[in-house]
């Protein structure tokens, strides 16, 4: 029976300490555990914009794209790739909570992995974080890393 854990990675620490818990998890599952990194960019696409604003964006939207798999998502295959750890890993766009649960649905994951929240202040306790949403929301078991 294998076992899928979803990875929410951001090329900060904490996400890389989610990541190396992940990691271990993994380990400890054996060679039927597949890790799927997943780095969001919050992004959301503007309908009142013109059509050159829009073709813009989207150039924009492709290199950050690249600039979230070269940074972050490949780097961290590579490490999981050393470590003999089965991986894959997308970079999306959009609301972090909703992509996580979303893939996690769809791949009928056993958990999600993420780090806790750095958000602070008077943004986070208005709209609450990324984190806080995810586990409130989510449709399968959250394990959140400090």
């Amino acid at each position: 029976m294998s076992a899928t854990i979803i990875v929410g990675v951001d090329g900060s620490e904490a996400g890389n300490r989610a990541l190396s818990y992940a990691k271990r998890l993994a380990t400890l599952i054996g060679s039927e555990c597949e890790l799927q990194l997943i780095c969001v960019v919050e992004w959301s696409p503007y309908t009142f914009q013109t059509t050159e604003e829009n073709a813009l964006r989207k150039k924009q939207k492709h290199i950050e794209t690249q600039n979230a798999q070269d940074r972050v998502i490949n780097p961290a295959l590579e490490s999981l790739k050393e470590a003999g750890i089965k991986a894959s890993g997308t970079v999306k766009f959009g609301k972090a909570a909703t992509i996580l649960n979303n893939i996690a649905v769809e791949h009928n994951a056993e958990q999600i992995v993420v780090a806790r929240s750095t958000e602070q202040g008077l943004s986070a306790r208005v709209f609450g974080s990324v984190t806080a949403s995810l586990v409130m929301s989510a449709s399968v078991p959250v394990t959140v890393v400090s």
